[in-house]
């Protein structure tokens, strides 16, 4: 499988990232179980994001388009991380997350869509002009998470973590409050909360936007989209209740 160029992060790159994350021996929050997250995509998102979630005690399996980048990205993490194919990750996962190039996004769902229905997807790609295509007009047309539906038929599907640069996450994360704001969006209820849990569990405060169709208003080039802000604020850019 190929996910497409700028998938991959580099070595130089990544350990610049590790080192801007505290991993340390936490765990999930009290009182609950660790989840299990499979990860496609051990990139610029992929890593940034999973690291934050070994940090905050949950086991992870990253997979990459070449399983040595995410053995890279695994082994500076100790041993509630690890690396395996993509296939093993989705089955690893109690919770699958998808950080890739959206144009890799149709492949995925041809290749492992039956492996993800039931499972809780959370969705962070972005559909970028000049680099994803048709698939372009199909978002800006439908709305991004009524696509990344269609794709995905029968997997618990949540938006987030798509409007910010991995930078921004590294360095935010867990900082004093106010914590900066991840807007999420989701039609499964359920899988909406596991998914604000582990935006809680990654350093952030998660914002419900509402179900798929709202994740419009977030996606890229959207109000939501870029907001380096607190909940309270991007509450108030998005019109939500307090």
């Amino acid at each position: 499988m190929s996910f497409g160029r700028g998938y991959g992060l580099g070595r130089r790159a990544l350990l610049g990232v590790v080192a801007a994350l505290v991993v340390g021996p936490q765990s999930a929050r009290a009182g609950e179980t660790p989840l299990k997250i499979g990860i496609i995509g051990a990139g610029h998102i992929g890593g940034t994001v999973g690291k934050l979630w070994v940090a905050a005690g949950h086991p992870v399996m990253f997979s990459a388009r070449h399983l040595e980048e995410a053995k890279s990205v695994a082994s500076a993490l100790g041993p509630r991380a690890s690396a395996g194919t993509v296939a093993e990750a989705i089955a690893f996962g109690d919770v699958v997350f998808l950080a890739v190039p959206y144009k890799a996004v149709p492949e995925i769902a041809n290749e492992y869509g039956a492996a993800l229905k039931g499972k809780i997807l959370i969705d962070a790609d972005n559909a970028i002009p000049g680099r994803d295509g048709a698939l372009v007009d199909e978002v800006e047309r439908d709305g991004i998470g009524a696509v990344s539906a269609r794709y995905f038929p029968g997997a618990r599907l949540v938006r987030a973590f798509n409007t910010l640069n991995y930078a921004i996450l590294a360095r935010e994360a867990n900082r004093a409050p106010p914590r900066l704001a991840i807007p999420i969006a989701g039609d499964d209820k359920a899988a909406l909360a596991v998914a604000a849990g582990l935006v809680r569990d990654a350093g952030f405060d998660p914002v419900i936007v509402g179900d798929l169709a709202q994740a419009r208003r977030f996606q890229r080039g959207a109000p939501g989209y870029g907001q380096n802000v607190n909940a309270h604020e991007l509450r108030q850019t998005l019109n939500l209740a307090p």
